[in-house]
């Protein structure tokens, strides 16, 4: 699969706003075929920080990159930032979470 993290820095103003700024976008891609996840969640650290961790089937990137949706949340996304948004991109194997090992809760 493809695992992806984003990292984007929201200008104080945006922040409140955020969630709904994105909603469409994230609506129209957990609809997507391809896609496994799509997940935001806000850093505990800083509050203008959202995290999105997403993944997608190996083949439904170049779809979901392509997509009407996508052009137009970065569009949308592009006055709320504060800066270019940091990303990992990296192909994985498997297309599920697994267990934590290391901390089972019986």
């Amino acid at each position: 699969m493809i695992f992806i993290v984003v990292k984007f820095k929201v200008k104080p103003e945006w922040t409140e706003r955020w969630p709904q700024l994105t909603a469409d976008f994230t609506a129209a891609t957990r609809g997507e075929e391809g896609n496994l996840w799509f997940d935001w969640s806000r850093s505990l650290e800083d509050p203008n920080e959202f995290v999105l961790v997403e993944a997608f089937k190996d083949d439904a990137a170049a779809a979901h990159v392509n997509s009407d949706h996508f052009q137009q949340a970065m569009k949308d996304m592009l006055p709320a930032l504060v800066e270019t948004p940091r990303i990992i991109n990296t192909l994985i194997d498997g297309q599920e979470w697994s267990r934590m090992g290391e901390l089972e809760v019986k």
